[in-house]
């Protein structure tokens, strides 16, 4: 596995401008989802725990009802990673 650093705020900076609806708060990459009802947030949950596995990269997040809260930092680093964009592109996709 590729040793993981912590990214610059410039490079966060970059990098999640390239991102439709993330934006950095509380020093982690943050975006809320909404979804048509309960089924559809969950079946996200669902297809994104998958791929996170997968990654071995666990986001922090939650549910109610049809809305989706994720915060997503490396904690190896203390900080947001290369890793933390790669799970937020696929989480974007999976969403759309």
């Amino acid at each position: 596995m590729t040793e993981r650093r912590r990214l610059s705020d410039a490079e966060i900076s970059e990098q999640v401008a390239s991102l439709d609806g993330w934006n950095v708060a509380g020093g982690k990459l943050h975006r809320e989802f909404e979804f048509e009802n309960f089924v559809e947030a969950f079946g996200f949950m669902s297809r994104a725990a998958l791929v996170a596995e997968k990654m071995d990269h666990h986001p922090e997040w939650f549910n109610v009802y049809n809305r989706v809260v994720v915060d997503l930092a490396t904690h190896d680093v203390d900080g947001i990673s290369e890793h933390d964009f790669e799970l937020a592109a696929a989480m974007s996709a999976l969403a759309s």
